[in-house]
């Protein structure tokens, strides 16, 4: 499961106050945290400052990049803030990301083209949310197809099939799962990906049915979550799903991860 910390995000009200105060030992505190915790890519958001998103984001890569080798995953749908931030960046970062939306996806397609960067493929169109597989699949070959058209190879892509809540239409869970697995069975090589937490919202008990709901979606084929790597619990349903789906040889990193006292409690 490749893994994208969620946590260094601007609408979270201690990063904004980090941010506005230029506080590098805060933000470096949780980027450390979540590469400790396992994180392959450290996501960096400073969306909510209009205006000034290309000054701080550039200022989260180089923070964030002073103590940890991990890339980030550079989050704005702005191209100006994204070439703001890959002007400093050290290494191969991800976008997230691009979508069917006209004006993001011209906006964005010259940035990642011919490039070796990994990029998030978002299954969002300007006809709005998609409801079904259908819908999603039909965004998902337009938008893998333009990708792959624009050399960016099919390794480099990660499909997120949008999760809406469930407490909207019981449907939606259903949805995303059986588009994981179309998605996965129609590209052989691609990565998906998703930030899964919006199932839940609205419902009790918001960590139970996330966890859960990841478990069902790695059995489908999910092996990309942008989530908190400190959330120990999800880490370890993570760990204990993709044994079950046979993606841990011989259990390996489920035995690690149980000598690392991480199924306790």
């Amino acid at each position: 499961m490749i893994i994208i910390g969620e946590l260094i995000n601007a609408s979270r009200k201690a990063i904004k106050a980090a941010i506005e105060t230029q506080d590098a030992a805060a933000i470096q505190q949780v980027a450390t945290d979540q590469a400790d915790a396992g994180a392959d890519y450290i996501d960096v958001n400073a969306g909510i400052f209009v205006g000034k998103e290309p000054e701080y984001l550039r200022w989260l890569v180089e923070t964030v990049q002073q103590v940890t080798d991990r890339p980030c995953a550079i989050d704005s749908p702005d191209p100006v803030a994204i070439e703001a931030a890959l002007s400093v960046h050290q290494g191969t970062p991800m976008i997230n990301s691009i979508s069917l939306e006209k004006e993001r996806y011209d906006k964005l397609m010259p940035i990642v083209a011919d490039t070796d960067m990994k990029v998030i493929a978002l299954c969002m169109s300007d006809a709005g949310m998609p409801q079904t597989v259908g819908d999603r699949m039909r965004i998902a070959d337009e938008l893998v197809g333009g990708l792959l058209k624009n050399n960016v190879k099919v390794e480099n892509i990660f499909v997120d099939p949008l999760v809406q809540p469930l407490s909207v239409d019981g449907t939606f869970g259903v949805e995303f799962i059986n588009t994981i697995e179309k998605i996965v069975a129609t590209y052989p090589g691609i990565h998906t990906a998703c930030g899964l937490s919006n199932i839940s919202y609205g419902l009790p008990a918001r960590k139970f049915m996330n966890q859960t709901f990841m478990t069902m979606a790695i059995a489908k084929g999910l092996d990309g979550a942008i989530i908190n790597p400190l959330d120990q619990r999800m880490m370890a349903n993570i760990i204990a799903a993709e044994a079950l789906a046979g993606k841990d040889n011989f259990c390996m990193n489920y035995l690690k991860a149980f000598r690392a006292g991480m199924f306790e409690g």
